[in-house]
């Protein structure tokens, strides 16, 4: 890296330069086991030939317009994410920072028509909603706010995965309007909430007349083995946000809303210059027709289970192995020590890992993986965990 990009990545020394399926080639002709996706935004893998036919295609006729105008393929997908998701309608972004941008922004519009002057969204400890100056604060660690402050006011937080606490601020803060959650917490560490949490929120939204806001921008897009993980809980919230795994690697978000929070922005209020324009709409809707025919929220689930089991079998005689914890292909692995220095040996060995919050290696393959590919997912994921301890 030259002083040319600005620092704020610390890049492993490895460039990419072609990619097919769940394998990616640097540019000495080295090849590499993806089991990251890119952050898990490549849920189709790399060079698909859907999504690679409907960007030329699309780019072969029109980029952008802006909107300004009607753009038929952001309608188009908007009549697909709808129907997919039972919301009402979409506001298009180009980022997942940008859809939690507009969902803080649909709780404001809700908190002043409620007639609150300083409405107020309950945040979770250990999440993650992005890196603009609104969703850094919504965000639970304190390693991202560092030195940004002054953070912006109206936000509450309230421990991940305790109810009793939502309930606590609900009897103390009558400026409460919202509730911002991840169905699973990603950076946080794969962690899987009690089954019925989002449930008991849901119900908590309901009795104090709260927007029940889902950040889905990590487990959406069958990931979990659903459309969307909430639906894992028969429930439906009243804002959704998507982006990742939409567009496949090609920049594009999503904020979804119901009932009252559908009705909120009116022209003026919010708005984008690139977003949903038609060439990431083109490509949206190719990932979404390619996950509906090829079956991949089954396939998730099944996946899922083989590698989860398979990594108890693998590692069960390592006591560093705190726990191992999946919901279709969203796996992480708790050592009881930091392990970031994996990352790197993952790179090494030929396999893309990642390791966050400290001491969860985690991983969020390509949904299309093959059984041989999960395998060796397995196999080589346990080898460095137990070269690791070693």
């Amino acid at each position: 890296m030259t002083d040319t990009l600005m620092h704020n990545y610390a890049p492993l020394p490895v460039s990419f330069e072609k990619g097919e399926g769940a394998v990616l080639w640097d540019t000495e002709g080295r090849t590499y086991l993806d089991a990251l996706a890119g952050i898990a935004v490549c849920g189709l893998g790399h060079a698909h030939p859907a999504v690679t036919k409907a960007i030329c295609e699309q780019a072969d006729k029109l980029v952008h317009t802006s909107n300004l105008y009607g753009i038929t393929k952001q309608q188009e997908l908007a009549d697909k994410l709808t129907s997919l998701s039972a919301m009402d309608n979409v506001f298009f972004s180009n980022s997942g920072a940008e859809a939690n941008e507009a969902a803080i922004k649909l709780a404001r519009l809700y908190g002043h028509s409620k007639n609150i002057d300083q409405p107020a969204i309950i945040v979770m400890e250990g999440s993650f909603h992005g890196r603009t100056m609104a969703t850094l604060t919504a965000t639970g660690n304190r390693k991202i706010h560092a030195g940004f402050e002054p953070l912006v006011q109206g936000f509450v937080r309230a421990p991940y995965n305790d109810i009793e606490a939502v309930k606590n601020i609900a009897k103390n803060n009558p400026n409460v309007v919202a509730v911002l959650v991840e169905p699973i917490t990603g950076e946080g560490g794969i962690n899987i909430p009690a089954d019925d949490y989002l449930n008991q929120l849901r119900d908590i939204c309901d009795e104090q007349n709260w927007l029940m806001m889902l950040d889905e921008i990590q487990t959406g897009i069958c990931r979990t083995g659903k459309w969307f993980a909430h639906q894992h809980n028969n429930i439906t919230p009243d804002v959704m946000t998507l982006a990742k795994a939409l567009g496949n690697g090609v920049p594009i978000g999503a904020c979804l809303a119901k009932g009252e929070a559908a009705k909120l922005f009116q022209p003026g209020h919010h708005g984008s210059t690139y977003g949903g324009n038609p060439l990431v709409t083109s490509a949206a809707l190719a990932v979404i027709e390619t996950c509906e025919k090829d079956k991949l929220a089954q396939r998730a689930t099944q996946l899922g289970e083989k590698l989860s089991a398979a990594f108890k079998e693998s590692l069960q005689d390592i006591d560093a192995v705190v726990e191992i914890r999946n919901k279709g292909l969203m796996i992480g692995i708790q050592l009881d020590r930091p392990c970031a220095e994996l990352v790197k040996a993952g790179l090494d060995a030929g396999i893309l890992i990642n390791v966050t919050a400290g001491d969860v290696v985690r991983l969020l393959p390509p949904l299309i993986i093959t059984d041989e590919q999960a395998d060796q997912i397995v196999d080589k994921v346990s080898g460095l965990i137990r070269t690791f301890i070693s």
